[in-house]
Formats: C-alpha cells, structure tokens, sequence
C-alpha cells in the first residue's frame, strides 16, 4: 500500500510562492518603471491615469473571465498560456511607444495578472488547509510585499529610457512559469466565479462594499501615478524606486499590528481612524511639508501603514457579517468592488493633479478616504448589532483574488 506523501502539500506551496515571487517581483518593476518611463516621454498626468485605468479596468474583466477560463481549459495550461502573454506584453512596450497602444496593452496586461492570480492564490488555496490556511496566507503576503519592494528597487539597474528593464520584467515573469511547470503539484478544484451583487453586499457590510471600493479608488490612483507625482518633485530614479518601496513597507509592517487591535474591538473603529489619518499624512507628503530625503521616506511608510491595510480590514469586516459557506462570493464581489474603484481612480486622481499640481495626488487620496472614515464612524454610530463575539480572526488579504477562503468542502 502506498504510503501518503506528507511533504507533497509543503512542496506545493514552496513551488507557489517561488512563482508568486518572480511574478511579484516582475510586476513590482514594471508598475514602477511604466510610469517613469511615460513621464519622460512626455504623457501627461491625465494620460498615465487613462493607462492606470485602462489596466484595472483589464484587471476588472480578468476577475470575471478567470474561474470561467480555468474551468474550461485548467490551471496549469491557464497559468502557462497567459504568463507567456503577459510576456509578450511587457516586451512589446518598449517596441511601440504610443500612449493609445500602451493603453491597449495595459488593459491585455491587467486581465493576465488578474487571472495569474486568482491561478496562484487558488492553487495555494488548495494545497493548504483550514489548520494553516491563515499562516500560509501570512507567509504568502510578506513574501509577496518582499519581492515587491525589491522589484521597485530593481529601477536603478539601468537606465529607465531604454529597453533594458522591460526584458528584466519579461524575464523574471517567464521565469514563473518554470517552477509549476517542472514540480509534481496537483492542480486544485474549480473555483467559484466573482459575482458583483451590490444591493445584497451593501445590505450585508455597508463598511466592507465602500470600504473595497474607496481603497480601491486611492490605491488604483497612488499605484498608477505614485512615480509621476515624484517626477514632479524633481526625484532621481533612485529616490522614487525608495518612495514607493517605502509605501509597502509601511504597509506589510501594519497589517498584523492593526489587524490585532481590530479583533479585540469593533473594526470600523480601526477602519475608521486609519482611512481619515491618512489625510495627515497623505498632505504632508503631497505638499512639501518635509524635506527631502529619510523625512519624506519616514512618512511614505506612515502613509503606507494607514492607506494600505485598509482593503484586508474591511474584507474581514465584511467577513465577521457572513456564513462561512458565502464568504467567497462576498469575497468575489468584494474585490470586484476594489477592481472598479481601482479603475476610477487613476483618472479621478489625474484631474488633480492638472497645472502641475502633482500634490493633487495626495489631496485626492486624502478626500477618498476621509470620506470613506466618516461614514465608517456614521455606520458605527447608527448600527451596533454587531458584537466582538461574532467576528472572525483578522486575515492580511491581498487584493487580488476571492480564492482564499474555505472551499465548502472543507467548512
């Protein structure tokens, strides 16, 4: 009789989060480099937010088309097929310098990294257990956050007009494919595909449907035009690698801290203090209230630590008001909401910033925000059914994909 093999899940998720890795990392660099490189060509703030829109709007359609495609063809020739895609997508880039075919190919790139991750976190979903779902989930963010950052930092190894960088990202994407191509990792079951109900979302978590969508406004927006709002301050290709780099460390050093406290108290006070301090911060980054240098990166990571733990605060928020058996649909329609205002954002965000006003950035995000932390604290003044007893633990969600969460089968 054959003997299980026990290390084959521990062999699964290693595999998984080394293509998680080359993926984020490729990623990281090109969400960077895209934005300096369309800067000293000469685009505009309005039209570096169309390409920022044009690619969560692909994002946006990925989420939907991803559980349909992998259930018609299977993970393993989904995640090969669209991750030679998105390679030569990103090679494209530098051949046609166009802002309408970069559009164009951002909206291709955002359905490809989309349903890229829903392959990976369903996979990785799969291969752990509700025993330890929460701690690979934990390894998974951190490692994603690292490699992120270091993606960033990867800007100042050549020179950000020429083609160089481009073949970096195509490299280090291809290089995803090897790991899961060449490991033994059985492919996971189908998955659910996202559904946007927001009568039924917004009767369930007011806080959780306008939280996504607010994050998602001021995310889509900083992610999109974070390096250009730096061009404009006049940073070198290093400082604005640091700056944003810096964004993500305060975000990955938050997460657990204040999902802590927002266990042991009702969330939508956390959720709210968060989203309006970021109009503190947010305003002395975006209009010089620092000087340059360690200043400013210090309150980049103050920043970062409010503005981006906000879309796991309210996934769980959203979490403590749902069965267990529909937390993937809420999931699905959660991160939809998180797709379309990341969609939004970006050109929301570009109006600000008209007439040279690349501060208007911050004071966009700001107002998001601050809005969004008002009626947070409105909610929590006017509905107290909710009780401490009845909330799930708080989990660090990356805003990517609704795959998880416990399949049924496993509730």
């Amino acid at each position: 009789m054959t003997q299980p093999d026990h290390k084959s899940p521990v062999l699964a998720i290693v595999t998984i989060l080394l293509c998680a890795g080359l993926l984020f990392a490729g990623n990281g660099l090109f969400q960077t480099l895209l934005p300096i490189r369309a800067g000293q060509e000469g685009y505009t703030a309005a039209m570096i937010g169309v390409m920022g829109t044009a690619y969560f709007g692909g994002f946006t359609i990925g989420c939907f088309v991803g559980p349909r495609l992998i259930s018609a063809v299977g993970h393993v020739r989904v995640f090969a097929g669209l991750t030679a895609l998105l390679t030569a997508t990103f090679l494209a880039f530098p051949l046609y310098v166009d802002p309408w075919v970069w559009g164009g190919l951002r909206i291709v790139s955002g359905i490809c990294i989309a349903v890229i991750y829903v392959v990976v976190e369903s996979w990785l979903n799969d291969a752990s257990s509700n025993a330890n779902r929460g701690r690979v989930l934990s390894v998974y963010i951190i490692v994603t956050n690292i490699v992120t950052m270091i993606g960033q930092l990867l800007v100042n190894a050549s020179d950000t007009a020429g083609s160089t960088l481009f073949l970096v990202v195509a490299i280090l994407i291809c290089l995803a494919i090897v790991p899961i191509s060449l490991t033994p990792t059985p492919a996971p079951t189908p998955i659910p595909a996202a559904r946007l109900d927001l009568r039924k979302l917004y009767a369930v978590s007011p806080v959780g449907i306008v939280g996504c969508f607010s994050s998602g406004m001021a995310e889509g927006a900083f992610w999109s035009l974070g390096p250009v709002f730096a061009q404009g301050r006049d940073m070198i290709t290093s400082d604005i690698a640091l700056l944003m780099a810096a964004f993500v460390l305060g975000g990955t050093l938050s997460q657990w801290p204040l999902g802590w406290i927002s266990d042991k108290i009702d969330r939508r006070i956390v959720i709210g203090i968060v989203s309006c301090g970021t109009v503190l911060s947010g305003l002395a980054i975006g209009f010089d209230v620092t000087a340059p240098g360690a200043p400013i990166l210090m309150l980049a990571v103050l920043h970062g630590a409010l503005m981006i733990p906000i879309y796991a605060l309210c996934i769980s928020h959203a979490n403590d008001a749902v069965p267990n058996a529909l937390m993937v649909e809420t999931s699905g329609g959660l991160i939809l909401a998180f797709s379309v205002g990341a969609t939004i954002g970006p050109v929301a965000a570009s109006l600000f910033m008209s007439g040279n006003s690349e501060g208007g950035l911050f004071l966009f995000i700001g107002l998001v925000l601050f809005l969004f932390g008002i009626f947070a604290f409105f909610r929590l003044a006017v509905d107290t059914r909710q009780r401490i007893k009845d909330k799930v633990h708080f989990a660090a969600t990356p805003a990517a994909s609704h795959t998880v969460f416990p399949r049924e089968d496993q509730l």
